[in-house]
């Protein structure tokens, strides 16, 4: 997977991990990939809805550590 941006909201909570990623993906050219750190557990779903409310795909999600890592690819 070719990674364009890396998100890092480590430490941040809610809304923060999504603001961050959404300034992001904005910056990116559809089908684009952004990868998400977070520590907010309130972003496995928020970042899940978003993304499909804005069209985007959210290609996978994994928890290492209390870090939540997402790659969501630009619609």
């Amino acid at each position: 997977m070719n990674i364009a941006k890396v998100v890092d909201a480590k430490g941040l909570s809610c809304p923060m991990p999504l603001v961050k990623s959404k300034k992001a993906i904005d910056q990116l050219a559809s089908g684009e990939v952004i990868e998400v750190k977070t520590t907010d557990k309130g972003a496995k779903k928020d970042l899940a809805a978003w993304a499909q409310a804005s069209g985007h795909q959210l290609m996978d999600m994994k928890e290492e550590n209390g870090v939540f890592t997402f790659w969501i690819k630009k619609a």
